[in-house]
C-alpha cells in the first residue's frame, strides 16, 4: 500500500491536478476579492471594527471595565460574526462560485477544459475559503487590537502577559472553521438547487434553534463545534434559556476533526453531485 501511495504521489496525474487546483484557486480568489460585487461582504466583515473604533476614540464612554469589553467582544464573535455576518457572506460568496459562472454564461469553459470536475469543485472552494477567511480574519483582529488598544498598557498586559493572546487565537480559529464549514455547505447546496434563498433560510434556522435540540441533532450543526471554542462563554438568557439543551463541552481536539468531517462529507457530496451537472443555461436559471 505504501508503494502505492508514492507511486501516485509522484505520477504526473497527481502534479496535473494539483497545478490545475493552484491555478483555478489564484483565479477564483482574485475575483471574489477584487470585485464591486463583493463590496457587501468586506461591510460584513469590518462593520463591528468600525463601531469598535468609534466605541475606543469615544472618550465620554469611559465606563466600560475591560471584563465588560472582554464579554462585548465575544458577543460580537459569537453572535455576530458566526451567526449573522460570516453566515450571510459564506451564503452569498459560496453560492455564487457555480452560480455565478452559470448566469454569466461562462460554466461551460471550465466544463470543455481538460480538468476534472472534483477539481474544479476543490478549487474554487479553497478560493472562497481564502476569500472569506482573508476578510473576515482581518475583521475579527481588528475588533480584537480597537477593543484592547484604548486600554493602553493595561491593554498589552492582558494580551501578551495575560490570556489575551490564547483569546484571540480562539476567536481566528472560529473565524477559520465557520468559514470552511458554512462554505462547505452552502457550495454543495449551490450544485442542488437554483435559488439559494430557501435553503440558506432553513440553514438559518436550524442554527439558531439547534440549541434547544438533543446532543446528537446539535452535532449536526456548525455553530455546536465553533461555542466549544469561545474562550468566554455566552450565557442564554431570556425565555429560550427555558429550552436550552446544555451538552458536554466538546474538547478541542475533537471540535476542530467534527467540523473538518462535516465538511469533508459536504464536500464529497459536491464532487459526486457535479458529475451529473449539465449547462442549459435556460431563462429559467
Amino acid at each position: 500500500m505504501t508503494e502505492a501511495v508514492k507511486r501516485f504521489a509522484a505520477s504526473a496525474e497527481w502534479h496535473k491536478w494539483w497545478t490545475q487546483f493552484r491555478v483555478i484557486a489564484a483565479r477564483e480568489y482574485h475575483r471574489n476579492v477584487f470585485t464591486k460585487r463583493g463590496l457587501w461582504i468586506y461591510f460584513l466583515a469590518f462593520a463591528p471594527a468600525a463601531i469598535i473604533l468609534m466605541h475606543a476614540l469615544n472618550e465620554l464612554d469611559s465606563n466600560c471595565t475591560m471584563s465588560e469589553d472582554t464579554k462585548i467582544l465575544s458577543g460580537i464573535i459569537m453572535l455576530f460574526y458566526v451567526r449573522l455576518g460570516i453566515f450571510f457572506g459564506c451564503l452569498g460568496l459560496f453560492t455564487w462560485l457555480f452560480r455565478g459562472e452559470i448566469v454569466q454564461k461562462s460554466l461551460h469553459y471550465y466544463f470543455l477544459a481538460p480538468v476534472r470536475r472534483e477539481v474544479l469543485v476543490l478549487g474554487k472552494f479553497a478560493a472562497g475559503v481564502l476569500t472569506s477567511v482573508t476578510l473576515f480574519g482581518a475583521g475579527v483582529l481588528l475588533c480584537y487590537i480597537f477593543m484592547y488598544g484604548h486600554f493602553g498598557v493595561a491593554g498589552q498586559n492582558f494580551t501578551f502577559d495575560g490570556p489575551g493572546l490564547g483569546h484571540l487565537r480562539n476567536y481566528l480559529a472560529i473565524t477559520v472553521l465557520a468559514c470552511v464549514g458554512y462554505g462547505a455547505i452552502f457550495l454543495a447546496l449551490s450544485l442542488v438547487v437554483k435559488n439559494p434563498i430557501i435553503p440558506g433560510t432553513m440553514v438559518f434556522m436550524w442554527e439558531a434553534i439547534s440549541g434547544v435540540f438533543p446532543d446528537i441533532l446539535q452535532k449536526m450543526s456548525v455553530t455546536f463545534y465553533l461555542k466549544s471554542l469561545a474562550p468566554v462563554p455566552l450565557k442564554e438568557e431570556g425565555i429560550l434559556a427555558l429550552f436550552t439543551v446544555v451538552p458536554d463541552p466538546v474538547p478541542l481536539w475533537l471540535a476542530i476533526p467534527g467540523m473538518a468531517v462535516m465538511a469533508a462529507v459536504m464536500l464529497v457530496f459536491a464532487c459526486w453531485r457535479i458529475q451529473s451537472v449539465e449547462v442549459t443555461y435556460s431563462t429559467s436559471d
